[in-house]
């Protein structure tokens, strides 16, 4: 009761969130429910940031963007360089013209890492230090992982307690940041200000039983050699990929067969399997996520049900 007064005396804007494994289905479940909530949908994937690869990221059909308005899909050049903090800056844009517009901004994706970075925040510490990071690889590769992780715990234990002792990089950039700023990155993180602090957030997460979701991704493979995924990544291998859009599934299990190295169906193979593993990776990072209200399709429930199902909990009374 407490919590539905506070709501009541402190009125949000409100900001959805879609998210769930590659293939579920949440492109299409959210045209529909972005209809009924008066919303404009801002990509919420680090691929579809991408021009020209609609087949490799699956980007949102002509036909629904055209129903909904759609944010950042296909806006940057592959051979460019982008990251989180990049997206961040662009995503916080999008969601204040929406917002003027008196729309509900309607993040929809499957990378974890975008949607936590909204919602949390961004911690500064300050630009990276080439030359310590130098040598606290080095330190690693000559003492072990343990060396430096003790010093961590020393310094910063709370911090330690997150990460795994043979997580280099993180381990690296913690020691890195305590050795830039003085501050233990723990004591940083906590200063950071996300989505959270200003608005109404809800996050629903699409899921369904693993041999279920393996179909779709496999049927989803199949149709998009059939879209042209062959040629499309034949004409983005003809120019230098940045690093990130060179890590979209379909680039290196073509280019082996392009390269001689194996057949089409292998390759389309390799795409299967790392297109399943990487659904796998995509549910480990939602589960540690407590604030996630999960929604699991009934078989052969229709999108327009489960765009229904997700609005009534939306728009429940508190």
């Amino acid at each position: 009761m407490a919590k539905c007064a506070l709501k009541t005396k402190i009125k949000k804007d409100r900001i959805i969130f879609i998210v769930g494994p590659t293939a579920i289905g949440k492109t299409e479940i959210a045209v529909i429910l972005a209809k009924k909530l008066n919303a404009e949908i801002i990509s919420c994937d680090s691929m579809q940031i991408y021009k020209g690869m609609d087949v490799l990221s699956s980007s949102p059909a002509l036909r629904l963007r055209r129903k909904i308005p759609h944010h950042l899909i296909s806006c940057i050049k592959p051979d460019k360089e982008y990251n989180v903090a990049k997206y961040r800056r662009s995503a916080l844009k999008e969601i204040r013209q929406i917002l003027i517009k008196n729309k509900t901004p309607f993040f929809v994706g499957g990378t974890g890492h975008y949607m936590s970075i909204l919602i949390d925040g961004i911690f500064k510490a300050g630009p990276r230090n080439q030359k310590i990071r130098q040598e606290l690889f080095k330190e690693a590769q000559e003492k072990g992982n343990m060396f430096l992780y003790e010093r961590l715990t020393k310094i910063d234990p709370e911090a330690a307690a997150k990460i795994h002792p043979h997580d280099t990089k993180r381990i690296v950039r913690a020691l890195e940041v305590f050795q830039t700023t003085g501050k233990p990155i723990s004591e940083l993180q906590k200063q950071r200000n996300g989505l959270q602090d200003k608005y109404d957030i809800r996050i629903f997460c699409l899921n369904m039983p693993r041999d279920k979701l393996n179909k779709r991704i496999e049927a989803r493979v199949d149709r998009m050699f059939g879209l042209g995924l062959v040629r499309e990544v034949k004409k983005l291998l003809k120019s230098k990929l940045s690093k990130t859009a060179a890590y979209a599934i379909g680039i290196r299990e073509l280019k082996g067969h392009f390269d001689g190295l194996y057949n089409l169906e292998e390759a389309k193979a390799l795409i299967k399997r790392h297109s399943r593993l990487y659904a796998k990776r995509q549910l480990t990072w939602f589960r540690k996520d407590k604030r996630i209200e999960w929604i699991e399709p009934a078989d052969t429930e229709a999108f327009p049900s489960i765009a229904a199902r997700i609005a009534a909990r939306i728009f429940e009374p508190c």
